[in-house]
């Protein structure tokens, strides 16, 4: 989720502290525009770049700016292990979380070069996403996979002990891998855009919305480990994203032929997060050095030492690293949930991404490819045991919007640090050095911006509906009461088939699976006119309908070899992922 206060006008007009509505709002009673005063729709929607998605920065500016969206992206997957660990029954001091945090890096960059390159072809980084983490606690709140009594697991030897999580582990790489094929084929075969004509506003609104509600628990487990350092995280965090996004740092840079110069950056813009995360991590540090903080008190920067000095200087993720996954029925449907909120929320963002980097709207031929793409990196991730999958950050596309450079070949740069990034096992294992109460500061203020970038969508729904506000209230409060029942109930549902008991168990427990299908359900079923239920907004800003047509000016989405060739075989005109698709309808 974006923190960063970015918007697509942003992009284009630098009015930064504007609301987005601001910019398509009429002007005051008695206000005249002239020419030279009101710029155009089309002037206000181009943007003003140093660089556009087909441009090459230099080298050496490329690798930097890079490193920016890596520092980007490491600041929004580094809090994932925090949730994920734990319920996989690993120790705090296990060098494996390590492992886990270098694995989604590795994963990350594989995926996002070849989603930048071959597959949307827009400047987006893939990574691992919180929403994932709803579905995936479902599953390991069965029975048969909650973790043992903490005196059982500390008289476990080592070999026990590492076998206890990674068979959890497998379970979730089969079910993240094989779920994951149904994004795939959404996106490769072009059934995306005919499902999601069944998937409003009010659908999107609870799916999204319940990732966050569902996780304030561990938000306030996390925090409650220091409430001081949680809240002085959540504040500075604010301090920075909000209160001082518009504040530029002066800092030296060399020009070629002009010299050294200084040029204003705006550092609390672009890394937030990075900078509360290291500040309060330093005050962590002061207060462990003085002894303010007890010996194993869990605000302690050392009381995870053993992690990083265990861990690998170099080691390199491959598939199965933790064993080969394993496939249930119930793990597979639930964690379907998760998959489709990352398909809309992706959806959501090219769009936006192809405005703000210079390029034409995403034909129907490229969003097909890069929702196929994504599918095809959360079967990565699976396959390389990430415990995760992969989804749009909207992190690094805020930071498109304050860089003013949207070219695909610094992303390409991007992801060839975080595969060498990845292989470093000592650097994995510093981040998970951060005190909890600091994690915790951050999860506040992520799943709130999660809870609000769904309920952000209610903009295109009339909200004075007696209509919407029904389905509305009862797929958001619904959800949370039948799923909080049925995870203090585990044993609740007793077909006689231990294979039903646990699917029921999971798509029952699942937040956002429940809330996504009853939102859908009710929005489809009760009568409303397309206006009141938002269609006609929603279809203006997601064309993924017939209307969508190829007229072969969007060359910004072409493969980077093999054109003339794919040009010249008319049977690739019907494939729905290739670049020359519906290209027979041109006038």
């Amino acid at each position: 989720m974006e923190l960063n206060n970015v918007t697509v006008e942003d992009s284009a007009s630098g009015d930064a502290h504007k609301p987005p509505e601001a910019h398509n709002r009429a002007p005051p009673v008695g206000a005249t525009a002239t020419a030279t005063s009101t710029p155009t729709h089309a002037e206000r929607q181009k943007p003003q770049l140093l660089y556009a998605i087909n441009d090459n920065p230099p080298w050496y500016l490329s690798i930097f700016l890079a490193f920016q969206h890596y520092l980007t992206m490491i600041g929004a997957i580094v809090s994932i292990p925090f949730i994920l660990t734990p319920a996989l029954c690993m120790s705090d001091e296990d060098a494996n979380r390590g492992i886990i945090i270098s694995t989604m890096i590795f994963v990350t960059g594989i995926v996002t070069y070849f989603q930048a390159t071959w597959g949307v072809r827009l400047p987006i980084v893939q990574g691992g996403t919180i929403s994932f983490l709803v579905p995936t606690l479902a599953i390991l709140a069965l029975p048969q996979w909650k973790c043992p009594p903490q005196a059982e697991m500390d008289a476990m030897a080592e070999d026990e002990r590492q076998e206890l999580w990674q068979v959890r582990m497998r379970e979730l790489s089969g079910a993240i891998a094989v779920s994951a094929m149904v994004q795939v084929i959404l996106g490769y075969t072009g059934l995306v855009g005919k499902i999601l004509k069944y998937v409003t506003p009010l659908t999107i609104v609870p799916t999204v919305s319940l990732v966050g509600l569902t996780l304030f628990e561990h938000a306030a487990d996390t925090a409650s480990k220091h409430w001081g350092i949680a809240v002085g995280t959540t504040a500075m965090l604010t301090l920075f994203s909000q209160i001082m996004s518009n504040v530029s740092v002066p800092v030296v840079a060399y020009r070629k032929g002009h010299g050294f110069e200084v040029r204003q950056f705006q550092l609390f813009r672009l890394f937030p997060v990075l900078l509360t995360i290291m500040i309060m991590w330093g005050l962590c540090g002061i207060l462990t050095a003085t002894d303010v903080f007890p010996p194993s008190h869990p605000s302690r920067t050392d009381v995870r030492l053993n992690v990083l000095i265990s861990a690998k200087w170099f080691y390199v993720p491959y598939p199965g690293q933790f064993g080969w996954p394993s496939v249930t029925l119930s793990g597979v449907l639930g964690m379907l949930a998760g998959v489709l909120a990352c398909t809309v929320e992706s959806l959501s963002y090219y769009p936006t991404v192809s405005q703000m980097s210079g390029a034409h709207s995403p034909p129907l031929h490229a969003i097909n490819r890069g929702i196929g793409t994504e599918g095809l990196g959360t079967v990565l991730a699976g396959l390389w045991g990430a415990g995760n999958g992969t989804n749009t950050f909207g992190e690094n596309v805020g930071a498109i919007g304050v860089t003013k450079i949207g070219s695909r070949r610094v992303i390409q740069w991007a992801a060839l640090i975080m595969v060498l990034q990845g292989v470093i096992g000592k650097f994995g294992a510093i981040f998970i050095l951060i005190p909890d109460s600091v994690v915790g500061g951050i999860f506040c203020v992520m799943f709130g911006m999660i809870i609000a970038f769904g309920l952000s969508t209610l903009q295109y729904v009339d909200l004075r509906s007696s209509r919407n506000l029904y389905i509305l209230g009862l797929s958001i409060f619904f959800p949370m009461v039948l799923c909080r029942w049925m995870q203090e109930h585990p044993g609740a549902i007793d077909t006689g088939n231990e294979t039903v008991d646990s699917t029921l168990s999971v798509l029952l427990g699942t937040t956002i699976l429940v809330g996504g299908v009853l939102g859908c359900f009710l929005d489809n079923v009760i009568p409303g006119t397309p206006a009141e239920r938002g269609l006609i907004e929603w279809a203006n800003e997601m064309p993924l309908g017939d209307d969508n047509i190829n007229d072969g000016t969007a060359t910004d989405y072409d493969f980077p070899y093999g054109m003339d060739a794919i040009r010249s075989w008319k049977w690739t005109y019907y494939i729905p992922f290739m670049p020359t698709y519906k290209l027979q309808k041109q006038s």
